[in-house]
């Protein structure tokens, strides 16, 4: 019989519950913090230290700490959604909150868990570690869009030469940086098999070249378990719709809720892949043709190319644009809604 432990994650400490002595401790969110208490654990659950099993909401870098500890001893945990948490608490009425009452409830909240959502986590240090790279590359994109905004509006408004010339120094900096990164992240791909045949794999779509392989790899390797659907809405390529009665109508769009980075890096290689990849050339033109607007058009390439470096990643195939192409059936369903 498993023993579940609730433990509610925050930035430095983590609240544990612990039903076998019905108590409630905190400890520091870090690796030592987790020696004491798995060791506590083990002289109180003694030989069944091995059927304990963490409980605790998904927050984000927070809980990686605890995560990596629970790989590291095979700690099986039970990873628990926000909004499946507010919901559980408002079902048993809790009607305050406190980090000991969310521990006890986190820890009550194995009633819901399926076997296959009880597991030792799992994280590829190659797939953190681009994962890491991507995330500062994303970080220097922004600084990147920041320095040339102020740059514009400094021109316009006849800043001092000095300070222009001190912007457009830090400008071109992180442009080298940015080489650097995306270098670093191609050296880390290429020398493990798997990672380079998926990258070949992705960029064997005609359009798709460096920078843009490099994020999708990220993005599926970011979310393994993720779906077609789900990896749409990850892109922010999920169309939405707002109507209410008769007053409010508005066009559908897309949601732009996801990666933002996913869609500013393949907004290039999406306009070749119209141009030079003959079934998005095709995909294109036939949206168009039936009146949907160019830009419209231009996303559900997009979202097409996403999908299929996506179905090529998962089953480890090169793209063949004629075999795609015979079998391409555009449908408004498919590439809109």
């Amino acid at each position: 019989m498993k023993n579940y432990i609730g433990i509610d994650v925050a930035k430095a400490t983590l609240q544990i519950y612990i039903p076998k002595s019905d108590s409630d401790i905190e400890i520091t969110n870090s690796s030592e913090g987790l020696k004491k208490l798995y060791s506590k654990l083990k002289k109180q659950y003694k030989k069944e230290i091995k059927d304990i099993v963490f409980v605790y909401e998904s927050t984000g870098a927070y809980s990686t700490i605890l995560e990596q500890f629970s790989q590291e001893k095979e700690i099986l945990c039970f990873k628990v959604g926000a909004y499946q948490s507010a919901s559980f608490s408002k079902v048993i009425k809790n009607r305050s909150k406190t980090d000991k009452l969310d521990a006890r409830m986190l820890s009550q909240m194995h009633i819901l868990a399926k076997e296959k959502d009880i597991k030792v986590p799992k994280r590829d240090e190659k797939a953190h570690q681009i994962r890491s790279y991507i995330k500062y590359y994303q970080s220097l994109v922004k600084e990147h869009r920041r320095q040339s905004n102020y740059l514009e509006a400094s021109t316009y408004n006849l800043e001092d030469k000095f300070i222009l010339k001190q912007v457009k120094k830090k400008i071109t900096s992180i442009e080298k940086e940015q080489s650097i990164i995306i270098e670093k992240t191609l050296e880390i791909i290429k020398a493990n098999p798997t990672f380079k045949q998926a990258y070949e794999n992705i960029t064997s779509i005609k359009g798709v070249a460096e920078k843009s392989g490099i994020i999708l790899l990220y993005l599926f390797l970011k979310y393994p378990n993720a779906s077609r659907q789900q990896i749409t809405a990850l892109c922010g390529l999920d169309p939405i719709q707002r109507s209410s009665g008769t007053s409010v109508q508005h066009k559908e769009r897309i949601s732009k809720q996801g990666l933002s980075l996913v869609r500013a890096i393949l907004f290039m290689p999406t306009m070749v892949s119209i141009q030079h990849n003959k079934e998005m050339k095709l995909i294109y033109n036939r949206l168009v043709e039936r009146g949907k607007p160019k830009m419209l058009a231009q996303m559900a390439v997009m979202r097409k190319i996403i999908l299929l470096a996506h179905s090529l990643y998962k089953n480890n195939q090169k793209y063949d644009e004629n075999r795609y192409l015979n079998f391409t059936q555009i449908k408004e369903v498919d590439m809109v809604e």
